[in-house]
């Protein structure tokens, strides 16, 4: 895998994990049922702890936006390294015809100085289209990447509405003051995780 893939992914799986970062403050509640080995430990904060890898990893909506964006990068690499290779191909037959040219100079091979001039005109030309061509190239990498981080947006987008929409309907009676991603919670007693509760329902809403 190249460097830019490497870095491509990264930031994807950073922007996604960001979103579910979350803060709930809330007035309290009813309080709800926990399970009884939770009541056996005692006392619970009105506190809940979700595993935002296993979100990513198993919530169908995370992913298939993932597969998403992953197959519109893949398509815009594709793209982009067969341009640049047909590009590099002119440059590098373009190089030989200059040098051609030079070698005829420093020879005297050509009968005129018209034509001479002739070809180096030709040779300008072409010179002038390979520019065109390469800001054209590079305006492409730009469009698509854009694009891409356009997209990156959008679905991350619709992963936090999605997932935000269910835990306020989760705590619409107000039991949790809370809801914390776990790479926030340096320690944590068994009981507070709802990571598969959610996963469970998240996955029946989206299916739906």
């Amino acid at each position: 895998m190249n460097k830019i893939s490497i870095i491509v992914e990264s930031i994807l799986a950073a922007a996604v994990v960001a979103l579910f970062i979350l803060f709930f403050t809330v007035t309290p509640g009813k309080k709800k049922p926990v399970s009884q080995d939770v009541e056996a430990a005692g006392e619970m904060l009105p506190i809940a702890i979700i595993n935002t890898d296993s979100i990513l990893k198993h919530y169908t909506l995370a992913v298939e936006a993932q597969d998403r964006l992953m197959s519109q990068y893949e398509e815009s690499t594709v793209k982009l390294d067969t341009k640049a290779k047909a590009l590099q191909k002119e440059v590098e037959t373009f190089q030989k015809d200059l040098l051609d040219f030079q070698r005829k100079v420093e020879a005297g091979a050509f009968l005129s100085r018209e034509r001479a001039e002739s070809e180096q005109a030709k040779l300008q030309k072409k010179e002038q289209q390979l520019m065109v061509k390469q800001q054209d190239l590079e305006n492409l990498r730009q469009k698509l990447s854009n694009d891409f981080m356009n997209q990156q947006a959008e679905l991350t987008q619709q992963l936090q509405d999605s997932v935000q929409a269910y835990l306020r309907e989760l705590n619409a009676d107000g039991h949790y003051h809370l809801i914390l991603n776990d790479a926030v919670v340096m320690n944590k007693t068994a009981g507070y995780d709802i990571t598969d509760e959610v996963i469970e329902a998240l996955n029946k809403r989206y299916n739906k």
